[in-house]
């Protein structure tokens, strides 16, 4: 599977530095500056992961994370929620939305990447349970 990854983010500014901090760690970067793109662009380029923020235009993470689940080519594929969401009850729903994990903004750039790939399938595992 590829080192490449898809950040679905409409914030400049937080693209950059999930960008840099995953380039800096051998990762090849794409982005998508909104919902519908960064579908297209999954079904495109299957990325190893899939970044995605919750507040989006056009259509928000909820309902993108649906999406993404509807396609088996992409189903494996984690989905990792990286939002500035934190009120209870939103992690679990985007959890129930089918998103893998769960990161909340700001980041910490000391601990981003390994919080990322994290949520990484491991060699034999079929699951997309967030781990803890």
């Amino acid at each position: 599977m590829s080192d490449t990854l898809l950040i679905i983010e409409d914030n400049e500014q937080n693209f950059y530095m999930m960008r840099f901090l995953l380039e800096k760690n051998g990762f090849s970067v794409f982005g998508a500056e909104n919902g519908r793109e960064g579908i297209e662009k999954a079904l495109l380029h299957k990325p190893r992961a899939i970044l995605l923020d919750i507040q989006l235009p056009e259509m928000d993470g909820y309902a993108v994370a649906e999406e993404l689940q509807k396609h088996p080519e992409l189903a494996k594929i984690p989905i990792i929620a990286v939002t500035s969401y934190a009120m209870v009850g939103d992690r679990e729903k985007i959890l129930a939305a089918g998103a893998t994990g769960y990161i909340e903004k700001p980041i910490d750039p000391d601990t981003f990447v390994a919080e990322i790939t994290r949520y990484f399938p491991q060699p034999g595992d079929d699951s997309k349970e967030e781990r803890q």
